[in-house]
């Protein structure tokens, strides 16, 4: 009897630790959830910001067949 009353015991502290951890991850899941769900990636930038990329036209400009052909040739 003590055995079996033994087993029970172990079964339930693997089965309480299983539920923490679960709802330990759960809750994590949620605060991060709730961290980033606000969060405005394409905002425009504040202060003396600097567009990085201008789309200008020039004589030599590649249509997108040519692009293509040349991304398939190089590799990239």
């Amino acid at each position: 009897m003590k055995a079996f009353i033994q087993v029970i015991w172990n079964t339930l502290k693997v089965f309480m630790a299983f539920t923490g951890c679960t709802l330990l991850f759960y809750y994590g899941l949620i605060w991060l959830n709730t961290e980033y769900q606000d969060y405005h990636r394409y905002d425009e930038p504040e202060g003396r910001a600097v567009k990085v990329f201008e789309s200008f036209q020039t004589e030599n400009e590649m249509n997108w067949v040519q692009r293509l052909l040349l991304f398939y040739e190089t590799g990239e």
